[in-house]
């Protein structure tokens, strides 16, 4: 493969696995705009993103298995069809219920489809000593890919009066860049994976595999470590309403938050990418957790005042520098984890199950604190307890960490 295909492969893959969750999650930069069209409280709001997460959870392990079998460019494009298509009836406000079901079915399409491929593309795409590298790089391409549409879109919102007609603009214009990303994906992308060989006429993963998978203890480690990451990404979601509810700026100035907060996902991964393959990726998996642990503590005490309003700027970057870096490399632990390359997506999916449940716990989580305690009580037992379940993940990393030490010794096996 030439070096302008596999990088080419590379930018495709990363640009749509970061704009492909911007529908789902298109509650962290229009929250109340999103309310406001649907008619919804905060509690209904969270359940759209609980209902993704459901389906999501139920697809993550047969898609990781499924992913091992079929070629991901199949996948891949079926994938970014078919979530363009519904994103198109969504852009009509439908009501509630069906709103329901259309996140639902994105849980299916994204991570059924998806998410097996892109975690199995990407793993094979650089040799063992690079996956910091490329992990960092898949996430960084992936801020890239939420940020560039995400930043024009905010300007067509915002030119268009910030309404429910300028939001549903924003939701057919995203739809529309699906659809074209799932073209350009059957063009670009290989039925062959990479250096796992993989493909439609590969051996494939059968029930002895999945059992082996399932009997690794650093594959549940990881889905801890990364369970607990994941809920430090859905902490950074409650910055945009606090900064409305509590700090009392606008809901223009709360999306901008938001998005502004994106550019960290595109410099974030790569540095953090590079920093652990040379100083380890648990090492560097654990410095961030102590870091985001601090953060949240924090901006759990922090005054809701004007004053203090670049105070919690300066929160919100040092928040998204740690979790987007994290999110860079938390991947990688598969192989310094020596989880056999040719289970990747299989193992993923067991991870994934597991790990991304926080999109079932933590959106009704923050919705019931902050209607039942209104005011900044709710978001201060909120990011307390985002603080907590990070404790769990340094706890989980530096248990991974002290076991790959061994088994490098040749102590013990992970």
């Amino acid at each position: 493969m030439s070096t302008i295909r596999r990088w080419l492969i590379m930018g495709v893959l990363s640009f749509s696995g970061g704009i492909i969750f911007m529908l789902p999650f298109l509650q962290e930069p229009f929250y109340k705009p999103l309310a406001q069209a649907l008619s919804l409280t905060n509690t209904q709001v969270g359940s759209l993103m609980s209902i993704f997460g459901v389906t999501s959870m139920i697809s993550y392990f047969p898609g990781g298995w499924l992913a091992d079998r079929v070629s991901p460019r199949k996948l891949i494009t079926l994938s970014l069809i078919s979530t363009g298509i519904a994103g198109l009836y969504f852009s009509t406000f439908p009501g509630y219920e069906i709103s329901l079901a259309i996140h639902a079915f994105w849980g299916v399409s994204i991570t059924f489809l998806f998410w097996g491929a892109m975690i199995r593309v990407t793993r094979n795409w650089a040799p063992p000593a690079e996956q910091g590298r490329a992990f960092g790089i898949l996430e960084g391409g992936r801020g890239f890919g939420e940020v560039i549409p995400a930043t024009v879109f905010l300007g067509v919102f915002a030119a268009l009066g910030s309404g429910d007609s300028a939001l549903s603009m924003v939701v057919l214009q995203y739809s529309a860049v699906f659809l074209a990303l799932g073209i350009v994906s059957w063009f670009v992308l290989e039925d062959n994976a990479g250096r796992d060989t993989a493909g439609d006429d590969a051996p494939k993963v059968g029930v002895k595999e999945v059992i082996h998978v399932l009997k690794m203890p650093v594959v549940w480690l990881i889905s801890i470590v990364i369970l607990t990451g994941y809920c430090a990404y859905w902490g950074l979601f409650r910055y945009t309403p606090l900064a409305t509810d509590i700090f009392a700026l606008s809901v223009t100035v709360g999306a901008t938050i938001a998005i502004g907060k994106m550019w960290f996902k595109v410099l974030a991964p790569l540095v953090s990418g590079y920093i652990g393959d040379k100083f380890g990726i648990a090492k560097s998996v654990a410095c961030l957790f102590v870091i985001l642990i601090a953060n949240f503590v924090f901006i759990a005490f922090l005054p809701g005042k004007s004053g203090y309003v670049p105070v919690m700027f300066g929160s919100l970057a040092v928040g998204s520098i740690a979790v987007y870096g994290m999110r860079g490399i938390y991947f990688a632990l598969l192989e310094e984890g020596s989880v056999p390359i040719g289970v990747t997506a299989t193992a993923a999916g067991v991870i994934s199950a597991i790990a991304f449940t926080p999109d079932i716990f933590m959106p009704l989580l923050g919705g019931v604190l902050i209607d039942n305690y209104p005011g900044a009580t709710g978001y201060r037992y909120f990011f307390l307890a985002t603080a907590g379940i990070c404790v769990l993940g340094l706890v989980a990393t530096l248990v991974i960490y002290y076991k790959i030490i061994k088994k490098l010794s040749g102590e013990t096996p992970v």
